[in-house]
């Protein structure tokens, strides 16, 4: 047993409901892309650690990582799940309803980029952004994220070493530049302070200061 399995172990519990969903997820046949259960638990603690209200997601695909944010926000939160896919979606409206979360969650569907921009002109302010979708926007969902930041907010992007991509320099596929372009914006903008948690695939996080 190494250190990380033994902090799984110990801190991490995932309950019936979360198991189902990553079941469900599997036996439907869609990517099993979700998050793994330490980085969940990781979110949920960075919410209420945060004492969020309005949570944005970016992919949502079958609802395990939505789970795990709306159930750390109070009983008047609200979690904004942006996914491409409309059956995806679906899957994700229906896990969600079944954990006892749907009024808490509303979904957009469509591309990211798009419904960002629509949320934007809004008005929309969010205190949580987790970014878990296509890895060559992640530099753009990142600006979208700041420019909709309550001050304080927290920004989260999961796969942040792509499976040791990021640090195979030789690489320079669209996705491995993209994110290590979105590494380096956490790690020098000026307005946010960040560091990377290197369990799992990597989890880039920041708080928004200003």
């Amino acid at each position: 047993m190494n250190g990380e399995e033994y902090a799984t172990q110990l801190f991490v519990h995932e309950d019936a409901i979360l198991a189902g969903v990553r079941r469900d997820i599997i036996d439907r046949g869609m990517p099993a892309i979700f998050v793994p259960p330490h980085i969940g638990h990781l979110l949920s603690l960075l919410v209420k650690l945060n004492n969020s209200h309005d949570a944005l997601e970016i992919g949502a695909l079958g609802g395990y990582s939505g789970i795990w944010l709306a159930r750390s926000l109070p009983s008047d939160g609200h979690l904004t799940s942006l996914e491409l896919n409309p059956e995806y979606a679906r899957v994700a409206q229906h896990n969600l309803e079944r954990a006892g979360l749907g009024p808490k969650v509303h979904y957009e569907i469509g591309p990211a980029l798009q419904s960002l921009e629509k949320l934007l002109q809004a008005g929309h302010r969010y205190d949580f952004f987790l970014i878990d979708a296509d890895k060559e926007n992640y530099p753009a969902y990142l600006a979208f994220a700041i420019e909709m930041a309550r001050p304080g907010a927290i920004i989260a992007g999961d796969n942040a070493l792509l499976h040791g991509r990021v640090v195979d320099f030789d690489d320079l596929s669209p996705s491995a530049v993209a994110m290590r372009q979105f590494n380096e914006q956490m790690a020098t903008h000026p307005r946010l302070t960040a560091m990377m948690i290197t369990m799992g695939d990597g989890l880039s996080i920041a708080r928004v200061n200003y």
